[in-house]
């Protein structure tokens, strides 16, 4: 009777299936799915409807120690630009130790929330004076050992991080623990690669963005990543602020999604992280290219960043997920309703997510991002399908949200209505149970070590 569990109600890529028998396998692998099945007595039973895990394809882990810390006005104008440079003010404290402590409670956070695997956007690698570590990867393994102590599955994503602006600006001393020249980068990578591959963590690379990579370093370090891994995942911040749409305009001629996709491979592997800022040709092309749009709702409304053209991509038939970013919100349901009401908003109208084939929202959003998440994370994460990773949510059906409602509406309500109480009962991921009745059994230990750094942090 183990690997065994038998729902009701499941969320299947071709929607809700009844009476389904889901069974995984012991590396923990979906064996067979079943539906129109009669649950034998000793199975035992999910207490609400089983959807997908979710993805959650961008995340700095060491911001969420900021969430909360930078609502006040210091500037006459604030704007991402005056919260980054308060950002890299905590960046320049950080130990290891610490990291690991906060990427600790954070990755709780994201299991309990229903995120089942992250991509960790990581460009802190050197110490506190800017200078290498003896072991390059000592940042790095801070979150290899975090994903591994809570069960999170995960995308090492390190970042490539060598100017400070568009035709090769110096960096500025708070960006010294960031920066890699090329050959450095393929070390490191080198490094990680026999360490992730034991942990079962897939291994990619994020070239910051075009500011931060010249053109020859994006070249060079796409040309080793693929002599390691020609699979690999590729992650770049691209187009998120107007003033860097400008300032590529004005180093190039071009907008920051023209020039990449002229400039670079951009396939399926590459996940454009924001893209919020571009014109109707380049929502066509970017979406033609198979790059996954990385959404982060939540941050990029926190930072004043503009609205993602959702109409407009979903259009073109663009893949996209979703991602919590700077984690000002750590809940992939308030990912999605910020998404879908950004839209509302820009639109004046309801219902804007929903599509031809799928018009009902939640589950169109759902989906979407599973789908889109998946594909960036470079893992066999898509959803309840045979041969990809038992990674699930079972929600709480006797939730006062959701109680008697249908799995459609339980699932609507789950992202609309359930006012960041958590309607979520179990998390798996790779078929082992890390959430309980809404808790990881960490939570207490991981969310005391997440305090006490965040406290020395603000000490300092």
């Amino acid at each position: 009777m183990n690997n065994l569990l038998f729902a009701e109600h499941v969320l299947l890529p071709d929607g809700w299936a009844r009476d389904v028998l889901l069974q995984w396998n012991a590396q923990g692998q979906w064996q067979s799915i079943a539906t129109g099945q009669t649950p034998a007595g000793l199975i035992p039973r999910a207490a609400g409807p089983v959807l997908p895990g979710m993805p959650n394809l961008h995340s700095h882990a060491f911001q969420r120690v900021l969430a909360g810390l930078t609502e006040y006005r210091s500037h006459t104008q604030d704007s991402f630009w005056s919260w980054r440079t308060l950002m890299y003010r905590f960046a320049a404290q950080l130990s290891p130790a610490q990291l690991e402590a906060i990427a600790t409670g954070l990755y709780v956070e994201m299991l309990e929330a229903g995120f089942t695997s992250v991509c960790e956007f990581h460009y802190l690698h050197h110490d506190t004076h800017g200078k290498a570590y003896a072991d390059p990867a000592e940042m790095s393994l801070s979150l290899l050992r975090a994903a591994k102590r809570t069960g999170i599955g995960l995308t090492l994503l390190p970042v490539l991080y060598q100017t400070s602006g568009f035709g090769g600006a110096a960096p500025t001393p708070g960006q010294g623990r960031f920066i890699h020249n090329t050959e450095g980068m393929l070390r490191l990578l080198d490094r990680l690669l026999p360490l992730c591959e034991a942990q079962s963590v897939r291994l990619g690379l994020a070239p910051h963005s075009l500011r931060a990579v010249p053109p020859e370093g994006l070249r060079e370090v796409l040309a080793g990543l693929d002599a390691m891994d020609a699979t690999a995942p590729i992650h770049i911040h691209i187009a998120e602020q107007r003033a860097e749409v400008d300032a590529c305009l004005a180093w190039s001629g071009q907008r920051p999604v023209s020039w990449l996709l002229d400039h670079a491979p951009v396939d399926e592997r590459w996940c454009l992280v924001h893209a919020t800022h571009m014109n109707a040709l380049e929502y066509q092309r970017a979406a033609q290219s198979g790059a996954v749009a990385g959404l982060c709702p939540t941050t990029e409304a926190n930072l004043g960043d503009g609205i993602f053209e959702f109409n407009t991509w979903q259009g073109n038939q663009g893949a996209w997920g979703i991602g919590s970013d700077s984690h000002i919100a750590v809940h992939p349901a308030e990912d999605l309703m910020m998404l879908e009401y950004s839209q509302r908003l820009a639109l004046g109208q309801r219902n804007v997510a929903a599509h031809d084939t799928q018009p009902d929202v939640a589950q169109a959003l759902w989906q979407g991002a599973v789908a889109g998440g998946a594909q960036a994370a470079g893992r066999p994460v898509a959803g309840l399908v045979a041969g990809q990773q038992a990674d699930f949510i079972v929600l709480d059906a006797a939730h006062s949200t959701l109680a008697g409602l249908s799995p459609e509406t339980m699932l609507a309500s789950h992202v609309f209505a359930s006012s960041r109480t958590s309607a979520i009962a179990q998390v798996w991921v790779s078929g082992q149970r890390l959430v309980q009745q809404g808790r990881h059994a960490l939570q207490d230990s991981a969310m005391a070590g997440f305090v006490q750094a965040r406290s020395q942090l603000l000490k300092v």
